[in-house]
């Protein structure tokens, strides 16, 4: 079976029969207390869950997430959200079966954005951050990875190259928003462009990702201060206090303790650099929810991390006026009822200001 319908293309009552990838899959139990198979199907569009009703133990013995399969069904409109329902389920044989139909990626190429994010690195005053970020971006393995990674396992940028998206999103408005606020630039850059380096570590590669031992046991915080005493190093004299200050961003990027931060920003570049990353990590999965929401109408379903749902249609916009038949009609007989009004109270008024001026 060739790969011949895509996810975001699926309405309700469309028959289904491509291959897919298998996100997530488990065994579950319905309140009659038979089993059925729970899904999330993928491919490079977009995501969609799935049900299969029959022979849910028997199918998940044989497949599991990363897989892809074969899925024949019928897509279902249910509680306002399309779902499929998959009578079929087998798994995909065909050795030249492409993987890029099944990868989400990001909109821009990884190469367009790498070239760009060193474009803004090369004028930044402060001569020691500038060669450590230079020395971090051209290290190849870093390269290599920060041009496929995902920013994050599904909230955000949760897509092929989704974390360079997110490093060149935050450096760009770290550039205009240190101007307006008068912050040391290239503090809030090198902090824009570290502070998730290091899901590269934390965060698997492939179709499906998952956490690493390094980033259940270390995560990306702590292993950020690792690769700025690493370049350091490198780099003779490297002043400790600048070392310093840069550790603090990057360990306070989350913004507060409850969210995980070993320390809330003490600085207005550290702060400035959490405000850039929720900023954009929010704004990111407001533009997915719209994008990939399977929801029928014109709202998504409750987005768990945003504590909402979303708006999915664009706003009403007017940026000219309808000029009818009719219209011109109702502005000439509005014109025509409207007293002319005498200029001479304005020229009453002018004279006595103006003395012995005459006014014509």
């Amino acid at each position: 079976m060739k790969k011949s319908q895509y996810i975001s293309a699926l309405k309700a009552q469309d028959q289904v029969s491509s291959p897919f990838l298998i996100k997530y899959l488990a065994v579950a139990r319905g309140k009659d207390g038979k089993s059925y198979l729970n899904l999330i199907l993928a491919d490079s569009s977009g995501e969609m869950e799935s049900r299969k009703w029959q022979e849910a133990e028997q199918i998940a013995e044989t497949v599991k997430a990363g897989d892809i399969v074969n899925i024949e069904g019928k897509m279902n409109a249910f509680q306002g959200r399309l779902q499929l329902i998959v009578t079929t389920l087998v798994k995909n044989q065909d050795p030249e079966l492409s993987m890029e139909d099944f990868i989400k990626k990001g909109s821009t190429a990884p190469e367009l954005m790498y070239e760009e994010l060193l474009a803004h690195v090369q004028p930044l005053k402060e001569i020691y951050l500038r060669d450590l970020l230079l020395a971090v971006l051209n290290d190849y393995e870093i390269k290599r990875r920060l041009m496929l990674w995902q920013a994050g396992k599904s909230v955000h940028h949760a897509y092929q190259s989704g974390l360079l998206e997110h490093v060149l999103s935050c450096t760009k408005l770290g550039k205009i928003l240190s101007v307006h606020y008068n912050v040391n630039e290239s503090y809030v850059i090198a902090g824009c462009i570290l502070h998730d380096l290091c899901k590269i570590y934390e965060l698997s590669d492939g179709p499906v990702v998952e956490y690493t031992e390094e980033g259940k046991l270390i995560g990306h915080l702590v292993k950020s201060l690792e690769v700025v005493d690493y370049f350091a190093q490198k780099i003779p004299n490297f002043p400790y206090a600048q070392k310093m200050h840069l550790k603090h961003i990057l360990l306070s990027h989350h913004g507060e303790y409850e969210y995980g931060s070993p320390k809330i920003p003490l600085t207005m570049e550290a702060y400035l650099v959490h405000l850039i990353d929720l900023m954009d990590s929010k704004m990111n999965a407001m533009e997915q929810a719209k994008k990939n929401d399977n929801n029928t109408g014109h709202w998504s379903q409750m987005i768990k991390h945003l504590d909402r749902s979303v708006f999915k249609n664009d706003l009403p916009s007017f940026t000219s006026v309808e000029i009818t038949e009719n219209h011109l009609e109702q502005t000439k007989e509005t014109v025509a009822k409207t007293p002319a009004r005498s200029n001479e109270p304005l020229k009453q008024s002018l004279a006595s200001k103006l003395g012995g001026f005459k006014i014509d």
